[in-house]
């Protein structure tokens, strides 16, 4: 059977404390496994209102009702509230979801600061924050991460240098490149082996396939006007024909008020056939030998302001 990949991107406190719990809930009713990626340091989120200079962000804002899901809370974090310490604050949260079954990773240090940052960074600023990441996420699990999803699918040459430094055997850092109606824009499209600069790394890729739902919520789609009441139908469409998947999802969205579209979206990738597995079944997949090489590059997607790193 096909897998479907459930990948966790935990961006701020309230989705660690409120959202991670409700997404476990959620997967052990469907019995489905899933990776957890968790941001480790300060929450920063209020800071991100600075990007209301980048093109098309206010656009992103305005349909994906920011306020609502993030809470005014999140929101001034940095700004008029002090900066919690995911790492220290959630602690137990975490261990709740490694204790659960499911698999453990980094996100980030700082969600905020790593995402607007670190395209532009040299080695030095690059491995000293993603020590900080793994030195937290030992502290907290008494052991070495096993993976890695780069915030905002944010990287550069230097931190994919670093993530086989420290043994990542297998990442998810990138997206696939998709049409203005969400498909894959290539037939071969899936794991690959990064090239930076001179060299090949040895961690595997696993882009994200499917967009992601504040991607696609309040945007209009070959005529169709996508709302939290057909969004769910809209990927499923894109699922139909069988083959392996990455889908991203975010504790602050599907872990909480959009948990319904998510619940939808479970039950019918079980009726497609797929196994809704972790990035570390998808790993035992995986032939090295057999995987494409692909440069590192830059792009945009539909639905998303910026450019991020593309498969």
């Amino acid at each position: 059977m096909p897998l479907l990949v459930l990948k966790i991107d935990v961006d701020t406190c309230r989705g660690t404390l409120e959202g991670v719990p409700a997404l476990v809930r959620l997967l052990q009713r469907h019995g489905a496994q899933a990776s957890f990626l968790f941001s480790l340091g300060p929450d920063h989120t209020g800071w991100a209102l600075k990007r209301a200079f980048r093109p098309g962000f206010f656009s992103k804002v305005s349909r994906t009702s920011v306020l609502e899901h993030y809470g005014l809370k999140t929101l001034s974090y940095g700004v008029l509230l002090p900066a919690p310490d995911i790492g220290r604050r959630g602690a137990a949260a975490m261990r709740a979801v490694r204790d659960a079954g499911f698999e453990c990773g980094v996100h980030t240090w700082d969600h905020v600061v790593w995402q607007d940052n670190v395209r532009k960074r040299d080695a030095a600023w690059t491995s000293a924050t993603m020590q900080k990441s793994w030195q937290r996420f030992e502290e907290i699990f008494g052991a070495a991460p096993a993976t890695h999803g780069a915030a905002g699918w944010q990287m550069n040459e230097h931190a994919f240098a670093r993530l086989d430094a420290l043994g990542i055997a297998y990442s998810s850092d990138s997206r696939e490149l998709l049409r203005e109606d969400g498909s894959l824009a290539r037939a071969d499209a899936g794991p690959y082996r990064l090239r930076a600069g001179q060299a090949i790394m040895q961690c595997l890729q696993m882009p994200t396939t499917l967009p992601t739902l504040d991607e696609l919520l309040g945007r209009s789609v070959a005529g169709r006007a996508l709302t939290t009441g057909n969004v769910a139908d809209f990927l499923l469409e894109l699922s139909a024909a069988p083959r392996d998947h990455v889908y991203t999802l975010h504790a602050e969205l599907e872990g909480q008020k959009l948990a319904p579209i998510f619940d939808k979206l479970l039950s019918g990738w079980r009726s497609q056939g797929y196994t809704l597995a972790s990035m570390a079944r998808y790993h035992q997949t995986l032939d090295p030998a057999q995987l494409p090489v692909r440069a590192l590059q830059w792009g945009e997607l539909p639905g998303r302001s910026g450019e991020l790193v593309l498969a």
